[in-house]
């Protein structure tokens, strides 16, 4: 009788075990079932963001002239201006107290797209200083878990910016504020410092990222993640960014020392040579560097040494990478022969408009002329020039701006989100 009873008990325990573990395996097959119901293509797709916006992406995206003279034309008219809603500071502040929710109703994206992403994580800097809705949208198209963010903010950005920016990186793991915060002084060393602040911060912060990118708050993706990590796959450790011989003309923006305050202020004074003789190549504030180059940046005494030199220069950021990109000790670098100089336009950092180089494609122009409007040469974009762009091998483009042209943001985010959900649909 006491076996039987001792049998029986054993059986009920067995039993009780089973359904436990069968409870378990059900709730994480409906919660997953949830999550993926949520997380799927449709739930994340953009096109529904603007309901009120008259046209078709799809034509403009593919250059279709009398659509991107519809944009221009919708977004003069009272109905769009009127429900043309960009969020606030305040907006942000507000709606990142529910994490959850916030992420969730601005779409982004939670979880790798693919088993090659989640292995290639990439590193970002981004130095800004104002418009939060920029900056937001940008995390948005940019933004996978697997990847690190770094925000370098400027001290002289508002309180409120500071407060939004710490406010929506708050709700995620891999985005942070750099742990040093510059004034960021136009054409000055600052500007150089504040993505070496964030190099820092993001080489320590995760040993597993291949590649670093740094952007401004004005730029914006033209490839889709995926497509980002097969380019710097194929790059095989070399580094991308502008380096070409400097022209005459910009040689006295280091041969003279320049006067650092609330601006750059020229002085009669010569500097010294650059340090071991180095020989200084112009290029552009853009790169995509490797980690073992942000390694050398970061630990070799004499690249500190060539930094300290530079840092009374004007608009360093403009030889600074370039010339360290030819640094024969460098990882990924190219040889200092003029054989191997790269433009930016066959780096993939960035594309850029000059406004003195727009001209006819066909006649021999780099690029056609700007649809948006020019900043100190440089072409904000509009809708018109989406076609020619997406077209290009560069990573990222320069400058985007919702005041001048909220529908070329518009279809650009929601072509990139829709070809990073369906990618097996383009090849």
């Amino acid at each position: 009788m006491l076996r039987r009873k001792l049998r029986n008990c054993k059986v009920n325990r067995v039993n009780f075990l089973i359904c436990i573990a069968l409870t378990a395996v059900t709730l994480t097959v409906v919660k997953n079932h949830n999550k993926t119901l949520f997380f799927g293509p449709r739930n994340l797709e953009l096109v529904l963001e603007n309901p009120t916006s008259r046209v078709n992406c799809t034509k403009i995206i593919s250059g279709d002239y009398a659509e991107i003279q519809n944009a221009k034309l919708n977004m003069i008219t009272v109905e769009y201006k009127r429900h043309l809603h960009q969020l606030t500071e305040n907006d942000y502040i507000n709606m990142t107290k529910d994490c959850d929710s916030f992420t969730k109703d601005r779409k982004y994206i939670l979880y790798p797209l693919s088993k090659e992403e989640s292995d290639f994580p990439i590193a970002y800097s981004i130095v800004v200083h104002h418009k939060i809705d920029m900056l937001e949208r940008l995390l948005r198209t940019i933004y996978m878990p697997q990847n690190y963010y770094c925000i370098h903010v400027d001290k002289k950005a508002t309180e409120s910016f500071l407060s939004a920016v710490k406010a929506i990186a708050a709700c995620f793991e891999n985005v942070f504020l750099a742990t040093r915060l510059e004034n960021v002084v136009y054409a000055s060393w600052s500007r150089v410092q504040a993505d070496i602040n964030c190099m820092k911060d993001l080489y320590h912060a995760n040993a597993h990222w291949k590649y670093l990118i740094n952007l401004c708050g004005m730029d914006f993706p033209i490839k889709t993640n995926r497509e980002m990590v097969q380019m710097l796959k194929a790059l095989k450790g070399e580094n991308s960014l502008e380096t070409e011989k400097m022209p005459p003309h910009k040689e006295s923006r280091w041969r003279k020392h320049y006067q650092i305050g609330e601006s750059v202020q020229k002085t009669d004074i010569d500097k010294k040579p650059p340090p071991y003789q180095v020989p200084v190549f112009s290029g552009s504030a853009y790169f995509v560097v490797s980690r073992a180059f942000v390694s050398y940046v970061l630990e070799n005494d004499k690249i500190r040494t060539f930094l300290e030199w530079s840092e009374d220069t004007f608009s360093p950021d403009e030889f600074v990478w370039a010339t360290l990109q030819r640094f024969p000790e460098m990882p990924g670098s190219v040889p200092a022969n003029g054989k191997y100089d790269i433009s930016d336009m066959n780096s993939i950092a960035r594309f850029v408009k000059w406004q003195y180089l727009e001209g006819d494609v066909s006649l021999g122009a780099p690029y056609p002329p700007c649809s948006g409007t020019h900043v100190r040469s440089v072409c904000v974009f509009g809708s018109g020039d989406l076609q020619f762009m997406l077209g290009k091998h560069h990573l990222f483009a320069n400058k985007f701006d919702m005041n001048v042209d909220a529908i070329a943001i518009q279809c650009l985010e929601e072509h990139l989100r829709h070809k990073a959900l369906y990618t097996e649909r383009h090849g």
